[in-house]
């Protein structure tokens, strides 16, 4: 399946395909700890950061470049990942440098991203899932609708310890 990612703009962002001129700002963000201390994958070197840009062209990922409207700053990246045809579900995914956090920036790509995969990919049903301790987060799903269905307690390990995983889902509106 060939897929391709359109553009999406607001008064201040474009969200773009994620190229290979990207690699710097990817390795930048998912080797930075204050990014990574809620998300699932790092990198120590621009070489093993490759492996994300192979993945963000997997057929079953949809992700963007989140940049200021003139494309000269790279704020950070979001998408939906995991896409089910079958089960017409998807899960959502964002990070964001931190020099941006805090500026409404993710409350603002969100939607754009909710919206393209329930119109354009006819998805009836968008997940979220967030470590139990990532407030910020937790905070922008619930600003968004996004339904809190249960946490996973003590599901995953990272750094050698425990951690829960809260759900929160979004259903397609008619």
């Amino acid at each position: 399946m060939k897929k391709e990612i359109p553009s999406i703009t607001t008064d201040r962002l474009l969200l773009r395909t994620i190229t290979e001129s990207d690699l710097e700002n990817i390795y930048y963000g998912l080797s930075n700890p204050d990014v990574i201390k809620h998300y699932g994958i790092s990198y120590d070197s621009l070489e093993a950061t490759n492996e994300q840009m192979t993945w963000f062209s997997d057929s079953k990922q949809f992700w963007w470049a989140i940049c200021s409207i003139d494309n000269g700053t790279f704020y950070g990246a979001c998408g939906l990942n995991n896409l089910s045809i079958e089960h017409r579900k998807a899960e959502i995914g964002l990070w964001l440098l931190p020099d941006f956090w805090g500026q409404g920036i993710m409350t603002e790509a969100m939607p754009l991203i909710c919206s393209y995969g329930f119109e354009q990919l006819e998805l009836h049903r968008i997940e979220g899932f967030v470590e139990s301790d990532n407030q910020n987060c937790k905070k922008a799903m619930a600003k968004l609708d996004f339904q809190h269905e249960g946490t996973m307690k003590d599901s995953e390990i990272k750094n050698g310890r425990f951690i829960s995983i809260d759900i929160y889902a979004k259903l397609k509106t008619v």
